[in-house]
């Protein structure tokens, strides 16, 4: 199990503002599925907008975050420049701002927001690999970040490209770039980075130690160059190379997935609580994209693709970071305030600092919202889709209630 110490890490006050931010941009996401329907084709606009808010605005500035913690306590070492971070918020919370405007109402303005997004993920590639470079690990999980940034800029320069065919005529042909683009986010950058931070933090905190990691370090070498395949033939348009290389993929998950059961059944710590449960959801998510995607190969047909789409998005992606928000956030917040009080007077106990209600209501409404909606894609029922939504939204606000309360955690004394 990969030991961490708290020496180098930032202050809470530098990272606070992307958990923040990303709680309050997952509301605001769920909130505009209520503008959409689910008859509406993946390429719209309005869809291609939502997808750019819940993915920069939640995933992805939640990730910066968690990594601005984890990579200097994992490896030992300090930040190049953690300064460096107030810009990349900066830059990508205006970048985001501007471009979901562009999508939604004025595509002029898409190209200086993507060139925002394009600054922010510029100065974080040249942080994260500025740090990097202090030490010598070459461990799976610095792999996965080194990798992971790589794909994610890569992605970053076409969607700015793309972005610049939108609002000015730039002559690109977007439908071959677009599959090119969410193949390197969604698997080279989401599905690669939440690996690498999974077999940090799911040891750690489900106390599994011992254990065999050749499947999760064969499903990173499959993912990358499956990866990269697809890419490749889809930028080629060939199609049937194309899907040999996502069975590779989905190959590649599968092998992720049998990891994590090996890492469950050899975990010393055996009680089920709030994090464990949304682990099961996040999983179950992912398993069943898997299941979706092989059908969608055989049988093909928008709504099975939207379904694994759901899944992936709002089952395992969002599930998977909500988890590890309840468990990361009172763990920097206990750090920086109250472990320098141990000894000197009564301190809280890390579950002690869970609104457990709060969180209990948002677990349950999200995982209702996520069934309710993936029947509606499924069945095709807007009415049914209306109402998951609106069972996400209230969980998605006792979620952001939680964040807020654990930030604002205080002894009782003060």
């Amino acid at each position: 199990m990969i030991q961490i110490s708290k020496d180098f890490a930032p202050p809470l006050k530098m990272i606070e503002p992307f958990f923040k931010f990303g709680s309050i941009a997952y509301l605001i996401s769920i909130i505009s599925l209520l503008f959409l329907n689910q008859s509406l084709e993946l390429t719209d606009l309005r869809v291609v907008g939502w997808a750019h808010l819940f993915l920069l605005g939640f995933v992805m500035i939640i990730i910066f975050g968690a990594m601005a913690q984890l990579i200097p306590v994992v490896l030992e070492v300090g930040h190049h420049n953690i300064d460096l971070y107030r810009y990349i918020f900066y830059f990508l919370a205006l970048g985001l701002s501007i471009m979901v405007i562009g999508f939604w109402f004025f595509p002029w303005v898409l190209s200086i927001g993507g060139f925002l997004v394009l600054i922010s993920m510029i100065l974080f590639l040249y942080e994260t690999f500025a740090t990097l470079k202090k030490t010598s690990s070459n461990s799976l999980s610095v792999k996965t970040i080194k990798v992971g940034n790589i794909f994610l800029t890569i992605a970053i320069i076409i969607g700015f490209l793309m972005a610049l065919a939108i609002s000015i005529g730039f002559n690109l042909d977007i439908n071959k770039f677009l599959n090119i683009h969410i193949a390197f986010v969604l698997i080279g950058y989401v599905t690669i980075t939440i690996i690498g931070i999974s077999m940090i933090l799911l040891p750690m905190f489900g106390l599994a130690h011992g254990y065999d990691d050749s499947d999760v370090n064969l499903s990173f070498r499959i993912l990358v160059i499956s990866t990269l395949l697809f890419t490749l033939s889809k930028f080629f348009k060939l199609d049937l190379l194309s899907e040999i290389f996502l069975i590779g993929i989905i190959g590649g998950v599968g092998l992720y997935i049998r990891q994590i059961v090996t890492l469950y059944n050899i975990r010393a710590r055996k009680i089920v609580d709030i994090w464990y449960k949304h682990l099961y959801v996040a999983y179950a998510s992912l398993f069943l994209v898997i299941v979706y995607l092989i059908f969608w190969l055989i049988l093909g047909g928008d709504r099975i693709i939207k379904s694994a789409i759901w899944l992936f998005l709002l089952g395992f992606v969002t599930f998977m970071i909500n988890a590890h928000l309840i468990k990361i956030i009172p763990f920097l917040v206990w750090f920086e305030r109250f472990s320098p009080l141990v000894g000197k007077q009564k301190v809280p106990m890390l579950h002690e600092m869970l609104p457990n209600k709060d969180v209990e209501f948002s677990f349950w409404l999200s995982l209702l919202g996520l069934i309710f909606g993936l029947f509606a894609l499924m069945f095709g029922s807007d009415a049914m889709f209306k109402g998951g939504v609106s069972l996400l939204i209230f969980g998605a606000i006792f979620m952001v209630k939680t964040v807020l309360y654990i930030l604002n955690y205080k002894l009782v004394e003060e």
